[in-house]
């Protein structure tokens, strides 16, 4: 394994599996020559700015109510999936419990989501966002849509498609049958 703190060699050096071994997340065995390193430093890095430009309009909004990140995903989530469980919200945003509970009671105590217990298990917490939260959300997913909709126009003809590709593959392989199910997917599309 390389020492990334070693100040041996002057150009940066992405590590991969060896041609033998699959990359990880994946079944496929690498390809070590595959993508040259430059070309792959150039996607880290346009990632960074990517998500900090896509980010930056909601993080505005989400400021005013004294929200972060944390809160807008799982208004955004809770209101794509309305009833949703708690548990299945822990397992989709990869969070602990106790990170969880400090932002849903903030989210709850200011009116954004409700709570409700399970029709068939009354200890069930089911998730619901409230008309308030409705328009906060629908507010931030226009901002970020309309984000992505004039990216899109300016990559071209079948941005749409191979961006959703793309993000689709970025997923661990393992997670990628609940997150298609949970994205709905428009027109039928399925990622490969």
């Amino acid at each position: 394994m390389a020492d990334i703190t070693s100040d041996a060699g002057t150009s940066p050096h992405v590590s991969r599996p060896g041609a033998d071994e699959p990359a990880r997340g994946t079944s496929q065995p690498a390809c070590r020559d595959a993508i040259p390193d430059a070309d792959l430093l150039a996607c880290v890095e346009l990632l960074f700015f990517a998500y900090r430009d896509f980010t930056r309009g909601a993080d505005a909004v989400l400021e005013e109510y004294g929200f972060g990140r944390a809160h807008h995903r799982v208004l955004h989530f809770v209101h794509r999936n309305p009833g949703m469980r708690v548990a299945d919200l822990l397992d989709i945003l990869k969070i602990t419990k106790q990170s969880l509970a400090r932002v849903l009671k903030q989210l709850i105590d200011k009116g954004f989501i409700m709570q409700r217990a399970g029709n068939d298990d009354r200890r069930e917490r089911r998730l619901f966002v409230t008309a308030k939260g409705s328009r906060l959300a629908e507010k931030l997913t226009t901002q970020q849509s309309r984000h992505i909709e004039s990216a899109l126009l300016s990559a071209g003809p079948g941005a749409a498609e191979f961006a959703r590709r793309f993000l689709f593959a970025m997923i661990t392989e393992s997670d990628r049958p609940r997150v298609e199910a949970l994205v709905k997917l428009a027109s039928g599309m399925r990622a490969r």
